[in-house]
């Protein structure tokens, strides 16, 4: 009994955990969140210089204001299809937690939409999709207004490999 207790504890812990505001964006149709805390700002396209052997979805690096930020394109990091880069293209800046150090990354994204405030019982685990599929970068499901936002831990988008190549670009 006190076992069932403490998984229950746990479970009202996690969902209590996603809750909160999220910045949400597009790519193509789907609409995503992350959490306000992990963003430091959001910043229009700029020039992005490119670093060779990085992986695909990695653009390259921008300076902004002083300071060597990598830049990844969440469109290439699902496995969306490219799409051009028009003015309404946004790079979002947040901080993720790779191995031992905290660094700031950019994520360009189709365009940013709005700030929701998500309660936590209107956030769903991830759905089941097999054991093939990688999902441990989704928080949860977002229900909203009729719809559904994916809810990104972005602090695991990126995996270990990746990350480790990214801290050394900075």
């Amino acid at each position: 009994m006190a076992e069932l207790a403490e998984t229950m504890d746990q479970a009202v812990k996690a969902m209590a955990d996603r809750e909160g505001k999220y910045l949400t964006f597009n790519l193509g149709e789907e609409e995503y969140g992350i959490g306000i805390l992990k963003i430091r700002e959001i910043i229009g396209i700029m020039p992005i210089t490119s670093v060779p052997r990085t992986p695909e979805c990695v653009k390259g690096v921008i300076n902004l204001r002083g300071k060597v930020i990598p830049i990844i394109d969440l469109r290439l990091r699902f496995r969306m299809e490219p799409m051009e880069y028009t003015d309404r293209t946004c790079i979002i800046v947040v901080e993720i937690n790779a191995r031992e150090n905290t660094i700031q990354i950019g994520a360009i994204v189709d365009t940013v939409s709005e700030v929701l405030n998500i309660k936590a019982e209107d956030i769903e685990d991830t759905p089941a999709f097999g054991t093939s599929l990688d999902t441990e970068y989704i928080l949860g499901m977002a229900k909203v207004s009729g719809g559904v936002k994916i809810l990104l831990d972005i602090d695991r988008v990126l995996n270990t490999e990746e990350s480790a190549k990214l801290e050394e670009t900075t």
